[in-house]
């Protein structure tokens, strides 16, 4: 073999190393670190809607760790910090609510735990696909101050129908959570900027065990539990390091 043969045979296998180093230059770490504002919506006793009361949104923020456990799921430590507020005031119909009256706020703290599926199955991927949708559930605990306020009640308006009394007098007996259990739930979809930072938009549910989140049971609907939502948008970064190696330039 030539001398020239031999040196065509070394570049050629030289520039297919480089192409692999390169290709597999980005390491991507198992950890993401997320961000994200929106809104908690309060479903419950105060509002006709079984959307949630929309008139009485609150503001909350978000942060949060995941540690990627498989192409598929990933497991993130969720923080929220917001408000959740309902008023019967706000709703003209049914009649009865401008005369009941009750309204409620409460800040939230909410410490969960969810695993995240990513449909898609790219969730390490080096190069992330632009849109990505995936589902999360888990568990968690919300810490609550609620201050509940009957001060505009119309008892005169309920003179004849004593449940409501009656259920007002043992509500107002009845001592408020300060930490109940919820199972929250969501779905979401990611939208790649780069291979190091991502948006994410998300709604989502937490089901509750106390139908005491607004303050009121009896007078109210004491066969319906309490519950609340989150819409949040927010923003995603990818520890991403390159470890790609230089190789040399050769001139011939």
């Amino acid at each position: 073999m030539t001398t020239g043969k031999k040196l065509i045979i070394v570049l050629t296998l030289m520039m297919a190393h480089c192409a692999i180093l390169y290709a597999q230059r980005f390491t991507i770490s198992k950890y993401e670190l997320g961000a994200g504002a929106g809104v908690f919506v309060y479903q419950g006793d105060l509002t006709p809607s079984r959307l949630g009361s929309y008139r009485t949104l609150k503001p909350t923020i978000n942060f949060d760790v995941s540690r990627i456990l498989s192409p598929i799921f990933s497991l993130r430590t969720n923080l929220a910090f917001g408000a959740l507020r309902g008023d019967d005031g706000k709703y003209p119909s049914p009649a009865y609510r401008q005369q009941r009256n009750f309204n409620f706020r409460t800040p939230v703290f909410e410490f969960s735990e969810l695993v995240v599926a990513d449909i898609l199955k790219d969730n390490s991927a080096q190069h992330p696909p632009r849109v990505s949708p995936y589902l999360w559930t888990g568990a968690g605990l919300t810490f609550l101050r609620i201050r509940r306020d009957y001060s505009r009640f119309n008892a005169e308006y309920f003179f004849r129908e004593s449940s409501t009394l009656q259920g007002l007098a043992s509500d107002a007996q009845q001592s408020l959570p300060r930490v109940i259990p919820v199972i929250p739930m969501g779905v979401g979809i990611k939208y790649a900027l780069s291979q190091k930072i991502m948006i994410s938009a998300e709604t989502s549910y937490r089901l509750t065990f106390t139908d005491y989140l607004d303050g009121f049971s009896k007078a109210a609907n004491a066969k319906r539990k309490d519950s609340y939502q989150g819409h949040t948008i927010g923003i995603i970064y990818r520890f991403v390091s390159d470890n790609s190696l230089k190789c040399p330039v050769f001139k011939y």
